[in-house]
């Protein structure tokens, strides 16, 4: 199980939300954060900025800039798939500003103390390691 140690503290306290929730509460929280995801910022809306993530089912699309050493990722994905944009939006939540050494430090199944695997299906949870394998390849990009 993943080592709390090696989330960066906004994510920290994403999951320990999740954590204390129950059941259907978490995908309600998950809901809440795909009602509340942020917009693409304009400067970035060019195809040659945008990443595809091919292996999620749901048409996604990332760009990543540094700002102040921090890494800030950004998503597009549609309105139609709530439980992937939330997870999008709660991964912007809790990287944006992280130093790539943080995000490459991310257990791969860090969503497991979420308890998301007993609200989500198995090709949902396949996408959202999809898009953490993407944020985590951007991060060690940052490094070379």
């Amino acid at each position: 199980m993943t080592d709390s140690n090696s989330l960066p503290a906004r994510l920290e306290v994403i999951v320990s939300d999740f954590e204390v929730c129950e059941g259907r509460e978490k995908l309600e929280m998950l809901l809440d954060y795909a009602r509340n995801f942020p917009a693409f910022p304009t400067h970035l809306q060019r195809p040659d900025e945008m990443e595809e993530v091919p292996e999620c089912m749901t048409p996604v699309q990332m760009a990543a800039e540094v700002k102040n050493g921090g890494l800030y990722y950004y998503f597009v994905v549609p309105e139609e798939s709530p439980t992937v944009r939330g997870y999008a939006a709660l991964m912007m939540e809790g990287l944006n500003g992280s130093a790539p050494e943080q995000v490459l430090a991310i257990p791969a199944d860090f969503y497991l103390r979420m308890g998301l695997q007993h609200v989500l299906t198995a090709q949902r949870l396949n996408g959202m390691a999809a898009i953490l394998a993407h944020v985590k390849r951007r991060a060690a990009a940052e490094l070379k």
